[in-house]
């Protein structure tokens, strides 16, 4: 469920809980010895240390998202369920600054890196993301590996300035994207004259071959 945030109360009290998510992730302490359970052998451990990950919030956002492109595929898919729990936790209801927290996080870690950790960034933003977070994921719309997640996510976002996004980049987006984006903006309600969708389109060519008259 999207929700509209607003106030500078709000604001500032993201700001002062991304501080200090910042601030743990730099010192270590908790967070770090929360990490080390993370990446426990043992099964016990790790799962119990995942199912707790909404307690530390934001600021196990950096050292999660830095191990979404580990080598251990088993550790990767761990902190990406972790992680999960940690955004779907900030969305519930009432709890506008701890999303804006996390949200921050996420914005931070959006713009560089490995291809795949960033898709799951935008489809993290995508459930939790304000009008804030539209800038950065659109951003990925000209970026030919990630645009087409980015455009799923900005789709799934119920905000006015996920529609002008999408419409100002199908202003400049090459021909084979048009499409798609096209489709994004039908979806929120907005004609598109031009570029029909391609679902309609056969993938395959066939032809039927004529019957022949009975007697032959």
């Amino acid at each position: 469920m999207k929700r509209a945030f607003h106030g500078s109360a709000c604001l500032t009290a993201a700001r002062v809980a991304a501080a200090g998510a910042a601030r743990d992730a730099e010192v270590g302490g908790p967070v770090d010895e929360w990490i080390t359970r993370l990446k426990s052998m043992d099964e016990a451990t790790n799962a119990a240390a995942c199912q707790s990950a909404p307690d530390l919030g934001a600021a196990a956002v950096k050292p999660l998202a830095d191990l979404l492109a580990d080598s251990d595929f088993e550790l990767a898919r761990r902190a990406k369920r972790a992680l999960y729990r940690i955004v779907r936790h900030a969305g519930r209801p009432s709890a506008g600054a701890e999303a804006l927290a996390v949200q921050a996080e996420l914005i931070a870690r959006l713009g560089n890196g490995p291809v795949q950790p960033r898709r799951d960034l935008l489809w993290m933003l995508s459930e939790i993301g304000t009008a804030r977070a539209v800038t950065p994921m659109a951003a990925l719309l000209m970026d030919k590996e990630l645009r087409e997640d980015a455009r799923c996510a900005l789709t799934r976002m119920a905000l006015p300035a996920a529609t002008r996004a999408l419409k100002s980049a199908f202003a400049k987006a090459p021909e084979d994207f048009k499409y798609a984006l096209a489709e994004s903006l039908r979806v929120r309600g907005q004609p598109v004259e031009g570029y029909p969708s391609r679902k309609l389109v056969p993938s395959v060519q066939t032809t039927v071959k004529p019957l022949e008259p009975k007697g032959k």
